[in-house]
């Protein structure tokens, strides 16, 4: 029987790895591509500020190509979706089945997500839904996942959070309130390392710096 074609939504960070790694895991699944935004004036994923030459070391230890999405800075909702929607198309011409995302909890992106791919013949799937997130994070460092901390919002955690790792130390520091998954945008990661790669990706910590509103930390191909 041939294998379902899936697609993931890719982030960078530890959320969509995990996801990817329990659809790996699945023999009756076939996951195609990763499918990325980039920020084209900046040339890094956006949120995460990853750079692109690190994703693309993520796609090859992962064994999966990278569908990278160029937007616009800036980028508004109809010219993001207009974009979007050619990826669909792309997937709909490549027999894709099903479109899956590495959300938690938040109801209001997973009935997003729902309504962009309504009518596409793709069924919206998300593995991770509902875990309990402190759980899920002992569970993603217990499997080996490595991450570190690109981004953070400094209303809810100092800046010395970015740039560090996502290990059991950075989850006991959190302050009261602060999801450990990061789900509600507290903090974002890159993934470096985890059983959904074939070897870790090379990475060392460049410049932190203020921008927009948040801290990042930058990370460059080592």
């Amino acid at each position: 029987m041939a294998k379902r074609k899936v697609l993931i939504s890719w982030s960078s960070g530890k959320d969509s790895a995990w996801a990817f790694y329990l659809l790996k895991k699945d023999p009756s699944i076939e996951v195609i591509g990763l499918v990325t935004t980039v920020n084209s004036e900046f040339d890094r994923i956006a949120m995460h500020a990853v750079r692109r030459d690190l994703l693309i070391e993520q796609a090859k230890s992962a064994g999966v190509p990278p569908w990278i999405v160029e937007l616009p800075n800036p980028c508004t909702d109809k010219e993001y979706e207009t974009i979007m929607g050619g990826v669909i198309e792309r997937a709909q011409k490549a027999r894709v089945s099903a479109f899956a995302f590495g959300d938690l909890f938040l109801e209001d992106i997973r009935r997003y997500r729902e309504k962009q791919l309504a009518g596409t013949g793709i069924e919206p799937v998300f593995p991770l839904w509902m875990k309990d997130t402190a759980a899920l994070a002992g569970e993603m460092q217990n499997a080996g996942v490595k991450a570190y901390v690109t981004s953070i919002d400094p209303k809810v955690l100092p800046g010395s959070f970015a740039g560090r790792e996502w290990d059991g130390s950075f989850l006991k520091d959190l302050p009261q309130g602060v999801d450990p998954c990061g789900e509600k945008g507290e903090f974002h990661t890159f993934v470096f390392n985890g059983p959904m790669f074939s070897r870790s990706v090379p990475v060392r910590r460049g410049e932190v710096c203020a921008r927009g509103g948040f801290v990042f930390a930058d990370f460059i191909l080592a």
